[in-house]
């Protein structure tokens, strides 16, 4: 019954406000030209006209009307610089604080429960650090101050926090706005307008944003640092810690823009990709795709043939690879192009220090403007009971673990379904190996649409992969000689005998040992960042897979690019990494390659999308390379050909899809793509022909019908 009451008294003034025309005064013409009429008023009972001016501004503001920067304006015409900003500054505030408070007791469970994901961003800035983030959202009026007095009302902010935060962090906007009505009040005649006082006043209002954005970046900063003397010199330009892909990248950068850098690696240059992911594990692909090929060479005319191989022969070709492409990422390279490469292990002693251990066991400290943390990830071991005694292997130790056998592991047991498991399970299946793939959600591949895991499960079952979905892990077991791993599936346990068990059930960011909880940089599974890679510590950036949200080497070298530029030029211009088109493969056989949305991930979010679909087994080079399977699937907005995400499955899919990403990329639709020439006969057809399937669904039929007509009469 109050809320109700409430709710009518609310609709009752704002119905008379509108009703009365109340909204034609509050606008700059009206103020304009009751302004002689107003000032003769508080010239005769200046108190009087001064109350209910308060008055009338409180119960604008707590109705969230129209007017309230009039009203303001208003304030410095009437009653000068210095009064009309105190009645400003205290109606706004005790205006906005009612306006708090009515949301909060009408709107709070319903808007959350409706908005919760929208508000998501705003929930979780002041549940950190409330009265910070409402500052900032006064300083800096991103949002219209009215909705952030409703917003702020849904949160658990305190009254007295935010009603002092609104009087203080409304202060230099209302001076601003006040100064500029001062100078609307001495306006005369059209020529006023270009009155220099004026101008600066309107050039203030244009600028406040930008300076109160500064200030606020200088008053973080100097919190943060509090507790830290920050050196009058530094060593370095730039510090870089790891020298995977978002390290190496970063230092390229900053060596490149003449910067004093320093790269610090504890193991291996090249990081994961080079040594344990990327590389290894496509040389190791390609191997077992010959030897499937030649067990199918009737396929292509030829006579099947059992590959007869040695296992060691295939890892010593896997480490080749690594060894041909180390120069690309070797220390010498990199210290010719002008970075100081140290091998040892870095920590953070304060924001601007790095304490490194070298490998001979020497200690040096060095300090840095900026810092870049590009430690990268490591294989999730689960911690499953009887594990350590059983072994285990990951996509990091396979390798040289593995690398002395004359025979693929006899019976493998790979534990996740993933893209890692997905790869590995097929290409040792091919090898070999008795494979079983365990995987705990109901389908492999499960970031994919429903097909594309259906098409993935048939490409691995065809190769002698037994997949089991719904399979949860509970323990391995020694049992004689024998290994096994117990799962439970549809409530029971079952057995699953093993001689080499493969963990790859994804990776985790590496955060210990670098002293990030030492000064108090937050982790939440990954370094916490900002929109331009910042740490809670402005100099100090992360990227690569320590940064997340993609644990992708093309990611990691795209987000270096921004924390080199940032770390370095921030002080003038900072980036916000763009994270629109990111594309990635998973290269089992046929590959399966996605950039932006699909299916699944609209549904999930309430996009409408439409769906374009062209069978690669329609394709004539797909046809003469005996590979007619899969498809490319394309996302668009409905009725229109902008492209909002492709899946591509099929032969080659992961070169095919570039073309789509820098069509997404530069904002090209389908129209562009089936007007550009592909040669003939390439798979990369199969993205015009895709186009042309959409094409010919928007079809103008009524245009058709009559050109049918036409030609017709035509022909006599």
């Amino acid at each position: 019954m109050k809320k109700v009451i409430l709710l009518t008294i609310i609709a009752a003034l704002v119905a008379a406000f509108f009703y009365f025309d109340l909204n034609h005064l509050l606008t700059l013409n009206g103020l304009k030209n009751g302004l002689a009429d107003f000032e003769a008023l508080r010239a005769a009972q200046p108190l009087l006209v001064g109350g209910a001016f308060l008055l009338l501004y409180i119960v604008i503001t707590a109705l969230s009307l129209p007017g309230a920067a009039v009203m303001t304006l208003a304030a410095g015409a009437l009653f000068g610089l210095l009064w009309g900003t105190v009645l400003a500054s205290f109606a706004s505030s005790i205006g906005a604080t009612l306006a708090f408070l009515v949301s909060r007791h009408l709107l709070n469970n319903t808007v959350q429960q409706r908005f919760g994901d929208r508000l998501k961003a705003i929930n979780e800035g002041v549940s950190k650090d409330g009265a910070f983030y409402l500052l900032t959202l006064r300083l800096v009026p991103v949002f219209p101050f009215f909705l952030i007095n409703l917003v702020m009302g849904l949160t658990s902010i305190k009254t007295v926090t935010f009603y002092w935060i609104s009087q203080v962090g409304m202060l230099a906007g209302t001076l601003v706005f006040v100064n500029a009505g001062t100078q609307l009040a001495q306006i005369e005649s059209l020529s006023g307008i270009l009155s220099p006082s004026l101008l600066l006043s309107f050039a203030l209002l244009g600028a406040f944003p930008l300076i109160a954005k500064k200030l606020l970046a200088v008053i973080k900063a100097r919190r943060v640092y509090a507790e830290y003397r920050k050196p009058k010199h530094y060593d370095r330009n730039l510090i870089v810690i790891g020298a995977g892909a978002g390290g190496l990248v970063t230092a390229y950068i900053a060596a490149a823009v003449k910067a004093k850098v320093t790269l610090i690696e504890a193991h291996k240059m090249g990081g994961d990709c080079l040594n344990y992911g990327c590389i290894p594990s496509k040389a190791l692909i390609k191997s077992s795709k010959i030897a499937q090929q030649m067990r199918h060479a009737s396929h292509y005319g030829l006579e099947d043939t059992e590959p007869s191989f040695s296992f060691r022969s295939v890892m010593a070709r896997v480490h080749e690879a690594i060894r041909k492409i180390e120069p690309h990422d070797s220390i010498e390279r990199y210290q010719d192009l002008g970075v100081e490469v140290l091998q040892g292990y870095a920590k953070l002693i304060d924001p601007w220090t790095v304490e490194i251990k070298h490998n001979s066991g020497e200690i040096q400290r060095l300090t840095s403007r900026a810092i870049v943390l590009a430690t990268g990830a490591q294989p999730f071991v689960p911690p499953l009971p009887g594990i350590e005694e059983t072994g285990y292997l990951t996509s990091d130790t396979m390798w040289d673990e593995l690398a002395q056998q004359d025979h693929a592991p006899k019976r493998l047991l790979v534990l996740g379904g993933g893209p890692i498991g997905c790869e590995l399970a097929q290409s040792f299946a091919r090898l070999g190996s008795q494979v079983t793939q365990l995987e705990m959600a109901p389908r492999i591949m499960a970031r994919e649409d429903k097909d594309v895991s259906a098409f993935a499960t048939t490409s691995l079952e065809h190769d002698g992969v037994t997949v089991l979905c719904n399979h949860k892990a509970l323990r391995c077991e020694i049992a004689g000689d024998s290994k096994r791993l117990i799962a439970e599936h549809q409530g029971e346990e079952i057995s699953i005998e093993f001689d080499t068990l493969l963990c790859a059930v994804g990776r985790v960011a590496r955060l210990k040992g670098y002293g990030l909880e030492d000064i108090g940089i937050e982790t939440d599974r990954t370094i916490v960042t900002n929109d331009y890679l910042e740490t809670l510590y402005p100099n100090i950036y992360a990227a690569g897979d320590v940064a997340g949200p993609y644990q992708f080497t093309h990611t990691a070298a795209h987000q270096a690019w921004y924390a080199a530029v940032n770390a370095l030029f921030g002080h003038f211009k900072k980036f916000k990494v763009d994270y629109r088109v990111i594309p990635w493969t998973t290269f089992i056989d046929p590959e399966v390659a996605r950039v932006g949305l699909n299916e699944q991930e609209a549904k999930e979010k309430g996009i409408a999308v439409e769906v374009t679909r062209y069978g690669l087994d329609d394709l004539d080079r797909a046809i003469a390379d005996s590979a007619a399977k899969g498809f490319v699937k394309v996302l668009t907005a409905p009725g229109k050909d902008r492209i909002l995400g492709v899946t591509i499955v099929g032969e080659h899919s992961g070169d095919l899809l570039a073309e789509f990403v820098l069509a997404m990329k530069h904002g090209l639709g389908l129209n562009k793509i089936l007007g550009t020439i592909h040669a003939y006969p390439t798979w990369a057809e199969a993205n015009k022909y895709a186009a042309g399937e959409w094409k010919r669904a928007h079809a103008p039929q009524n245009v058709l019908r009559w050109l049918a007509k036409y030609h017709t009469w035509r022909r006599g």
